[in-house]
């Protein structure tokens, strides 16, 4: 349920980022990015205890600089892309933590797995483009278990360990112009 002050508010996604990273062989992280992303918000950036957020994501977009291991990424493997298309989120409940900062939990839907996450959120700040738009800022920070969402393929390496991590770190750097 949204506050009284809420104001609608567009996703920029030129200036916007949609970024994880995943522990490759135990000794290192190889990063990447989701290109094609889309959000509905309704809030008071000031007070992010009432907004009503949800945000969609195209895996068919993911980026990890490797063709090889993104269409491994997108293949039956992992996301199955022909099946689930999107990742999603629809926030529950956003808590404030500190001046600036929230904890946003809300339900994550991956595959045709929906679990309950938690997120980091910081409030950046705000101000006026060149072109008189109001702007706004936010970071995002949290981790899931890929595993949780029946990600689970892994390849046992000779020397012990595994080749993918479990654990997905995931940022998201937020600009959104008052809709």
């Amino acid at each position: 349920m949204t506050n009284s002050t809420a104001k609608k508010w567009a996703v920029d996604t030129a200036h916007s980022s949609v970024d994880f990273s995943v522990k490759h062989m135990m000794i290192s992280k190889v990063k990447g990015s989701f290109h094609e992303f889309s959000a509905d918000v309704a809030a008071d950036p000031q007070d992010l205890t009432g907004a009503d957020i949800s945000f969609s994501i195209k895996v068919n977009s993911i980026d990890t600089r490797s063709q090889d291991r993104d269409n491994h990424l997108r293949s039956a493997d992992f996301f199955e892309v022909e099946t689930y298309p999107e990742i999603t989120f629809r926030s529950t409940d956003i808590k404030k933590t500190g001046e600036d900062e929230y904890e946003m939990t809300g339900d994550v839907t991956i595959k045709d797995v929906t679990r309950q996450e938690t997120f980091k959120v910081e409030y950046e700040g705000s101000g006026q483009d060149p072109w008189g738009n109001q702007k706004v800022g936010f970071t995002a920070d949290g981790k899931i278990n890929r595993k949780n969402y029946g990600l689970t393929w892994n390849q046992t390496l000779e020397t012990g360990g595994v080749l993918v991590g479990e654990d997905i770190k995931i940022n998201l750097q937020i600009q959104a112009q008052e809709a």
